[in-house]
């Protein structure tokens, strides 16, 4: 089936840390090499990762924003964060060999502190020997022929393994590994794939797993246990290897020349995180946040390559190439029923240019009652600045605050819009001092954002220009894929009261990085948060709109309170600022009328019917291996699907699709056209965000142009 669509004290620990690497590296725990055969060649740690090892627990304890000691009970997450990574869907390890680590377990609080790192490369070890037995096990069921598996049984597959408990041993383990490779038949059977070809393609699929465990290096098992153990104080928190310090930031990496996607690895897959705007991937229009990768195609290959496994690095060396050229990636929408759907998707490479990351305006046009409104609409991106330009003097070097700033003069004394919607929808932020900025063109002045360090000491950005680009009312339209700078942003103008934020709650990233030098790599280190001059931190939970809107977006896949360990909101004092309107006197009738808009919208009928069938495919824990009933549910599926998109037509006073294959075929050329899939969700948001700035016209002339009421001094509730 193909879907389309604190303050830490620097205080001595050890003074005679830095000799414990020379103590023996095998000296710790009853070895597992022992079990190994060879079939794979057991990867031990060298004197360079242990010192780097000891390097990192130091840097941990005295310099991260979250204060903790490297004691037993952190070892017990580590020790499970490491085998989730290895083994998140508990489908190679067994019971026996979860045992067979508990000696390790016992001793890696003080191998981590010491630099000793046998227990992670024991177990890395033994789990890259599993791997083999698995691959082995499936490529010989497959050796047999499909004729073999009962499809007629009412054998059911779970789809989500990541909360249960490992098997109890071998056997139970290969009855698993009969239904994986069942369900993984019928996934390619649905698909329309003949036996002869699903039989290829899937000892393909085992063969790459099994070639790329044979090719495990010791960098791999120490980056993995590192990030293990870096995972437990906060998720951004990384080590990253000699070969990847080169390009630490392998998340943007993509977005300089390739499809422009934030990647990050996600147990056994590479996963989107976002699309950078004005990529080829975002122009594309089919890859999506919280899209696995299953497998990379060159142009000039006739096979793709099977990347489940594989390191996030490599992954994107595959996807890298010559601008101009195409890859061809297969992968697992965010939306898919269980893990064997897959579609293609074919991206040209390209260079993100930073005018395709402009912000740009348009004027909307709403008649209310007999009187027509202009609003102006800037849509910003991300927030980017030239540096190269910048530093060479360049006066005409392009910004963010300085494109704004043209595009608000023009809207205001050409175009004499009444109200003004700024749209950070998918903006992952970008720079800090652009946003700082930013807000200075809405305020008189005054701080904008205030930065906790890891020493409790705060340092506030002010704005210390007082002219105002626009002093008129404001709408800022967030989503759950708004972080960071834009966070600031809105949080900054929702504290002012300089306008309404409308949307759904923002992704929640509000901490800040350095990058730290070892001898061995570097290290990736959270050393401050954000705060809001209201004193509430934009960490964790956000920017919550004034006005919510819902999303298709699945929340507990995407966003900072999504991951593991992120740090938590808290709040400092606030800093003195002005309160320019207070909107509590209309918020319910503004909160009213929208929701009487939407309620006859159908648009947003539509975009709820989404939502609604996202959210019931998320409620499936369960998918059958009958053929005849998996069918049904594939066509069921298709039917919501074509329904929906039909629906959407209508709306569009287009003719509907005849069958889920027509609609396919469309969607399929309109990729290929480069014109992406069309969103009308961000059409008819844009026109309500209109029409409640209409709304706040109506119900109070004073915001024509607000004037300063008040200053706010006290701590943020």
């Amino acid at each position: 089936m193909k879907i389309k669509n604190m303050p830490i004290a620097f205080r001595a620990r050890s003074i005679a840390l830095g000799l414990l690497v020379f103590l023996p590296l095998a000296g710790i725990g009853t070895s597992l090499s022992a079990n190994i055969e060879g079939a794979y060649t057991a990867v031990t740690p060298t004197i360079e990762q242990a010192r780097a090892n000891i390097l990192i627990s130091r840097q941990l304890q005295f310099t991260h924003f979250r204060d903790q000691a490297i004691n037993d009970e952190l070892a017990d997450e580590v020790f499970d964060d490491y085998l989730d990574y290895l083994d998140g869907q508990r489908v190679y390890l067994t019971q026996e060999d979860i045992r067979d680590f508990q000696p390790l377990k016992a001793e890696m609080a003080a191998a981590l502190r010491t630099g000793q790192l046998q227990p992670g490369f024991e177990i890395y070890n033994r789990v890259q020997q599993r791997i083999i037995e698995r691959m082995d096990y499936a490529l010989g069921l497959l050796d047999d022929g499909l004729d073999q598996f009962d499809f007629s049984s009412d054998d059911e597959i779970l789809l989500d393994r990541s909360e249960t408990e490992w098997e109890p041993d071998q056997e139970a383990l290969d009855k698993l590994w009969n239904k994986r490779i069942r369900n993984a038949v019928l996934g390619q059977r649905l698909n329309g794939s003949g036996d002869d070809e699903i039989i290829e393609v899937l000892t393909r699929r085992y063969e790459s797993q099994r070639k790329r465990v044979s090719q495990m290096r010791s960098e791999d098992a120490f980056q993995a246990y590192m990030n293990a153990f870096t995972g437990t104080w906060d998720p951004h928190t990384n080590y990253f290897s000699p070969r990847n310090s080169e390009n630490f930031n392998i998340n943007m990496s993509l977005s300089l020349e390739g499809i422009g996607a934030v990647l990050q690895s996600d147990n056994e897959y590479t996963k989107v995180v976002r699309l950078v705007p004005g990529g080829p991937a975002a122009r594309q229009g089919q890859l999506g946040p919280a899209d696995r990768i299953v497998s990379v195609k060159q142009e000039d290959d006739d096979t793709p390559t099977n990347v489940i496994g594989w390191r996030l690095d490599e992954v994107v060396d595959l996807i890298r190439g010559p601008r101009g050229s195409t890859v061809t990636l297969e992968v697992v929408p965010a939306n898919a029923s269980d893990e064997t759907v897959t579609r293609s998707i074919d991206i040209k490479r390209d260079k993100v240019k930073l005018e395709e990351q402009s912000a740009s305006s348009e004027v909307i046009e709403l008649e209310r009652n007999g009187e027509k409104y202009l609003i102006g609409v800037i849509d910003i991106p991300t927030f980017y600045a030239d540096f190269q330009a910048m530093q060479q003097g360049d006066p005409n070097y392009k910004s963010t605050t300085r494109d704004v700033r043209r595009l608000l003069e023009k809207l205001r004394n050409e175009q004499n819009v009444d109200g003004l919607v700024v749209d950070l929808r998918n903006n992952g932020g970008g720079a800090l001092h652009e946003a700082n900025d930013l807000v200075g063109l809405f305020i008189d002045q005054g701080p904008t954002v205030q930065i906790r360090s890891s020493d409790n000491q705060v340092q506030v950005l002010s704005d210390q220009d007082p002219s105002v680009a626009w002093d008129g009312p404001m709408v800022v339209l967030v989503n759950r894929m708004s972080a960071s700078a834009s966070e600031i942003f809105a949080g900054a103008i929702q504290d002012y009261g300089r306008g309404l934020v409308v949307g759904s709650q923002t992704f929640g990233k509000g901490t800040v990085q350095a990058v730290r030098s070892l001898n061995h790599g570097q290290l990736k280190i959270t050393q401050s948060k954000f705060y809001r001059v209201s004193g509430g931190s934009t960490q964790h939970r956000g920017v919550i709109p004034d006005i919510e809107i819902p999303s298709r977006v699945d929340t507990t896949r995407i966003g900072e309170d999504a991951l593991e360990r992120a740090l938590p909101w808290d709040q400092i004092e606030a800093v003195p600022h002005t309160r320019y309107f207070d909107f509590s006197g209309m918020i319910d009738e503004l909160r009213d009328r929208h929701a009487s808009r939407f309620d006859e919208s159908p648009e947003f009928r539509l975009l709820q019917q989404e939502i609604d069938f996202l959210r019931e495919q998320r409620k499936t824990t369960m998918v059958s291996l009958n053929e005849d009933q998996r069918r049904d549910y594939q066509q069921q599926l298709e039917h919501r699907q074509l329904t929906i998109a039909n629906a959407r037509r209508e709306i569009k006073g287009e003719e509907p699709f005849e069958s889920f294959e027509a609609m396919e075929e469309y969607e399929e050329q309109q990729a290929a056209e480069a014109h992406g899939n069309e969103d009308d969700e961000l059409d008819f948001i844009v026109r309500e965000g209109g029409h409640i700035m209409a709304d706040m016209l109506e119900l109070d002339r004073r915001m024509a142009s607000i004037l300063p009421v008040d200053t706010v001094t006290a701590k943020a509730e």
